[in-house]
């Protein structure tokens, strides 16, 4: 406890840090307070919203600003969509490559690109989902009135939300479009804790007890799955520089991360979820064995759907890593900059065998996300409340764990920088973010 309030007065002590900290409270705070903010004209007591499949998860995501029709209801949602499309293009086509290779300039552009194409995902997202979401007796104004001040309302709260991450990330701690994601998905937790309380009773409060000790390892899971790397011995060579000889014999690692493609195969697979039960019912009322498939893929506790889940994020896995993990680049990197693995010849030889180490280390850690993508399904089929039971796994657990990582490893960085004693006696914390040392 001791070591714990040091820490605390290490870290503000520092100004800096202290002012980054206190920029990301006010931050959060103002984001908090927008999501409370409901949208003219509507009435929010008369919303009849379900949160189920995806359109829950999102509302997990928004804070529950999603489902209470608030000016931030899609929230920073259509920038990471206009983020994710912006990467794909970039992978696939020529001109984005070049752009992304300009430095600087580049940057900026792809930026542009992005907030300009975030404005436009954000009109169709806000159409419909003023449409499908928002009932007509639910209005105090016309529809045609409604929609069209709604939309530039929630154009305005997307836009809101991306400054706020922006400022986050310059003035304040930790990656600030994760912050933000991340504070949604937390302010729903102790809500979720009091449901399973008072769903247990003082009869069953071992239960409840027990339940906790288990989201802990879960959680500690988690972590594991979140830092397992594959450290991949490099050799420099000896480079001479007039009669002086450097860096030779330097040996360092090449991190290739177990879980590579972080929380995208799940968020995919979780798009996808909903096609069966909507293609199902499109000829249920002329067949029963399209009924049954509707009926089953319609709730996400069924060994069925748990299964065509777990089989979409390991296929997922492998196709995000292939697109976000270059071998060639790596080895490329590599030899420019006269290191060379082991016992393996520079070139085409490195990229082969970095490719192979990624589908060993891809495949088992697939299988490990798929299984903490369906222990929420595992925990409300024991009796746990659905609230309770999201915290046990999928996208939010693995949001939550990888922000919080990635904080504490900038802190760490400040107090390390500072001389003070890092945030862990065993080693240092290491985050999503860390780069690969070639």
């Amino acid at each position: 406890m001791k070591r714990f309030i040091d820490t605390l007065k290490n870290i503000f002590s520092i100004e800096e840090l202290r002012t980054r900290i206190l920029n990301t409270l006010l931050f959060i705070t103002i984001f908090r307070l927008g999501s409370f903010v409901v949208l003219p004209g509507i009435e929010p007591d008369r919303m009849n919203f379900s949160a189920q499949g995806l359109l829950g998860l999102l509302d997990t995501f928004l804070g529950g600003a999603f489902s209470k029709a608030s000016i931030f209801a899609l929230g920073i949602m259509p920038y990471i969509s206009a983020s994710i499309a912006i990467q794909l293009l970039t992978m696939a086509l020529p001109y984005f490559q070049k752009m992304q290779k300009e430095g600087e300039s580049g940057r900026k552009k792809l930026n542009q690109i992005t907030r300009v194409l975030t404005i436009i995902v954000t009109f169709a997202q806000g159409i419909t989902y003023l449409k499908t979401t928002v009932p007509d007796e639910a209005l105090l104004v016309s529809r045609s009135i409604f929609t069209v001040s709604s939309v530039f309302i929630l154009i305005a709260g997307t836009m809101f939300c991306m400054w706020l991450g922006e400022r986050i990330t310059d003035k304040g701690v930790g990656n600030g479009i994760s912050m933000l994601i991340m504070i949604g998905i937390v302010s729903r937790f102790p809500g979720a804790i009091y449901q399973e309380f008072a769903s247990r009773g003082s009869s069953q409060i071992l239960i409840f007890v027990l339940e906790l000790v288990a989201l802990y390892f879960v959680i500690m899971g988690a972590v594991m799955l979140t830092q397992a790397v594959r450290r991949v011995p490099i050799q420099y060579a000896k480079q001479v520089v007039g009669n002086r000889a450097i860096g030779g014999g330097q040996r360092q690692y090449l991190p290739l991360k177990v879980n590579a493609a972080g929380v995208m195969p799940i968020i995919f697979a979780q798009a996808l979820m909903f096609v069966p039960s909507l293609v199902a019912s499109l000829f249920a009322e002329t067949s029963d064995f399209a009924s049954n498939v509707a009926t089953i893929f319609a709730t996400y506790t069924t060994w069925q759907y748990n299964v065509l889940f777990g089989v979409l994020i390991i296929v997922f896995t492998f196709f995000y890593t292939a697109i976000s993990v270059n071998p060639q680049q790596i080895a490329d990197d590599m030899k420019r900059g006269g290191g060379f693995i082991p016992g393996i010849k520079p070139g085409q030889q490195t990229s082969d065998y970095i490719s192979t180490v990624l589908d060993r280390i891809t495949f088992p850690g697939a299988i490990m996300l798929a299984i903490v993508a369906i222990l929420p399904a595992l925990a409300s089929l024991v009796g746990m409340t659905s609230s309770f039971a999201q915290f046990f796994g999928g996208t939010s657990l693995l949001i939550m764990v990888g922000v919080v990582l990635d904080t504490l490893q900038q802190i760490e960085s400040y107090l390390l920088m500072r001389r003070y004693e890092g945030l862990m006696k065993s080693g240092r914390i290491k985050g999503r973010t860390e780069s690969i040392a070639v």
